[in-house]
């Protein structure tokens, strides 16, 4: 088997993610767009997509002309029926390729914050959060749902977290995949967004509780590529 991962930025990697891939014998490949002559794989080698986040918009395309060409072969990978995860941008791009807008949150997000499920009703093979968690967010912008998306999550301060598109895509508006490194790379190199308001935390209170609060993520993560990889061999 072989994941493959779309990085925007340095500072953003798989964390957690890339042991879970590790245990389960997958093959780890990358396109990385912030280096010169990033490309992408053939898609039928591919049985696992991870869309990672990243400071800019999906609308940004004249800035990264790349991001064009990612949404197309985002959209072929949905189309093929194989596992797709899409984190903060990269539920973003995936809500993008599917036609929806992608526009400014009524509030920025940034820190731990939690999120609920949006639906009271479960259906077979969708992904349910079954009660509240306590996530970490990094984020301005937020999305229309795609059409025939199963809503998942919610928040306060935004209300579109997670949706479900078939039995084999996933958006997260949210990091579920975070470590303390991981946290202290976005803060140092996005620090300017710290502005202090009702849902933006300082740096102090994101590193409070940390290694609880990652240790809770880290198994909701696990869950959550366990079903991905799980359901798409079964559609």
């Amino acid at each position: 088997m072989r994941a493959h991962a779309f990085l925007h930025v340095s500072f953003e990697g798989l964390g957690t993610i890339e042991p879970w891939l590790d245990a389960q014998g997958y093959q780890i490949t990358y396109t990385r767009f912030y280096e010169q002559n990033a490309s992408f794989p053939k898609l039928e080698e591919i049985d696992f997509l991870i869309v990672m986040g990243g400071p800019m918009s999906v609308n940004d395309e004249a800035a990264y002309p790349w991001l064009a060409e990612e949404k197309a072969w985002i959209r072929s990978m949905i189309a093929s029926r194989k596992s797709v995860l899409g984190i903060c941008l990269g539920a973003q791009l995936i809500a993008s390729a599917l036609g929806s807008a992608v526009y400014p949150n009524r509030e920025k997000e940034i820190g731990w914050f939690p999120i609920v499920p949006a639906r009271c009703d479960t259906q077979e093979r969708v992904f349910a959060f079954a009660h509240s968690l306590e996530v970490f967010h990094w984020h301005g912008e937020t999305f229309d749902l795609p059409c025939d998306a199963f809503w998942l999550a919610k928040s306060e301060a935004c209300a579109h977290q997670a949706f479900q598109i078939g039995k084999s895509t996933i958006g997260l508006q949210f990091h579920l995949e975070m470590t303390d490194k991981t946290i202290a790379s976005i803060v140092e190199n996005c620090r300017d967004e710290l502005v202090p308001s009702r849902y933006v935390q300082n740096e102090e209170a994101m590193f409070l509780r940390i290694e609880e609060r990652t240790q809770r993520t880290e198994a909701m993560m696990h869950t959550l590529l366990e079903f991905l990889h799980v359901t798409s061999k079964t559609f």
